[in-house]
């Protein structure tokens, strides 16, 4: 619970590799225009599948980030988060290596991590043989390898944590590691999500649970759609995000730029099922409910939600529930937004990416939409800022993330005034 003895906690840089962009001014300018990062399928050939659309980054430059010799060692959800990790900690002046790592911490996570690189080993066994199987295999598959990437090469030794949270995986992420810095164990840390694993497995295995849609083959700009009338499912994609959690009174000491406190965060669990969200919507609610409470923020502070909208068809009614649970009549009021309407799902990613979204609403007073909002459904009938940006002076802000297994996870995140 928050009280006057708890340090605060404030974001003091951003990093973004994502369908709209790797720099954080193109993807913020992508998302308030209402572009959509979504296309056909360009890294295997999806001809066979049902759904042939995802949010990829075809044009992602590793060499940018690591040498080649090393990138051949890493997963690509590793690759994606070392580059949101480089750009976030070169904005927030950090130098590195980082001047005391010891009170340096890292929390990142993914949903899936380096699955294809198993994949890889498993294929060249199975094969050409023992003898031909890299070494790496299984090291660059695990999900802790993106933390410590980031903690190898930037001198971060302080505590180091990895969230698996599903698609919560990158809200959590920020929230635990804000949570090292409240308890003293961390000046400074490195937080954020990754995930990038565009492969015909990983689509097939949500395919065949009817979870994807497959009537925009042919547009896929229009296939991410959250709230509206016409979803079919969550458009996956990949990416990373990343930010840099810092102690108030240690960023204001190096006259570092603030962009938002941390002001509250929680995670909980449904309890109900691995895959469908509970129709109660009870596990959303508790979450949201604890994430205000350890803010010391009352509902009627929201004044900004950044959904976790996936588009499926179930998701955005239990979300749109919760909300109205826990705001009440204020809900109707509230503006709200989907990103992955633009960006997709990117899985362990995408709460982090939503988090440095909500961060930059705060600050630049503008909301980006909701796109493909055209049809209205009954069972979701707030404002979901459909379609066109809004200026809006809005004070706090509500990230949402729920995962399967029922994982919820949420941030609240308020305006650090002058």
């Amino acid at each position: 619970m928050s009280g006057p003895e708890r340090p605060r906690v404030v974001i003091t840089g951003l990093g973004l590799i994502t369908v709209l962009g790797s720099h954080v001014d193109e993807v913020w300018a992508n998302l308030v225009a209402g572009r959509s990062g979504i296309r056909r399928i360009t890294m295997f050939d999806a001809s066979a599948h049902p759904c042939q659309i995802a949010g990829e980054i075809p044009e992602f430059d590793s060499g940018e980030f690591v040498p080649a010799k090393e990138a051949r060692r890493m997963s690509r959800a590793s690759l994606l988060a070392f580059g949101a990790a480089q750009r976030a900690i070169a904005d927030s002046g950090h130098p590195t290596p980082f001047a005391d790592p010891e009170r340096v911490g890292v929390s990142f996570g993914t949903a899936i991590g380096g699955l294809e690189r198993v994949d890889g080993g498993i294929h060249t066994l199975r094969t050409q043989g023992l003898a031909k199987v890299n070494p790496f295999t299984i090291p660059s598959g695990l999900p802790n390898m993106p933390a410590f990437h980031v903690s190898n090469a930037f001198g971060a030794v302080g505590p180091s944590l990895t969230v698996t949270t599903a698609c919560a995986t990158g809200t959590q992420a920020i929230g635990e590691g804000a949570e090292l810095i409240r308890t003293g164990r961390a000046d400074v840390v490195v937080a954020g999500g990754t995930e990038g694993l565009i492969q015909d497995y990983a689509l097939a295995g949500f395919a065949v649970m009817r979870a994807l849609p497959t009537s925009y083959n042919d547009d896929p700009e229009r296939a991410s759609r959250p709230f509206d009338a016409k979803r079919e499912g969550f458009v996956f994609s990949e990416g990373a995000a990343c930010v840099i959690l810092e102690r108030l009174d240690h960023a204001q000491a190096r006259g570092a730029h603030l962009y938002a406190e941390v002001a509250g965060h929680s995670s909980s669990g449904d309890g109900f099922h691995v895959a469908a969200p509970d129709p109660s919507a009870a596990g959303p609610i508790r979450t949201m409910r604890w994430a205000l409470a350890d803010a010391g923020l009352p509902a009627e502070a929201v004044e900004y939600i950044n959904a976790h909208g996936t588009s499926t068809p179930a998701n955005d009614v239990v979300e749109t529930q919760a909300i109205k649970a826990v705001c009440g009549e204020a809900a109707r009021n509230i503006p709200i937004s989907s990103t992955k309407s633009m960006i997709g799902h990117a899985m362990g990613a995408s709460g982090a990416i939503e988090a440095v979204v909500c961060a930059l609403t705060l600050e630049r007073g503008v909301i980006h939409p909701t796109i493909n909002y055209e049809f209205p459904d009954p069972a979701c009938d707030l404002d979901y800022v459909p379609n066109t940006a809004r200026r809006a002076d809005a004070r706090v802000a509500l990230s949402n993330s729920f995962g399967l297994g029922g994982q919820n996870a949420c941030l609240v995140l308020r305006r650090v005034e002058a």
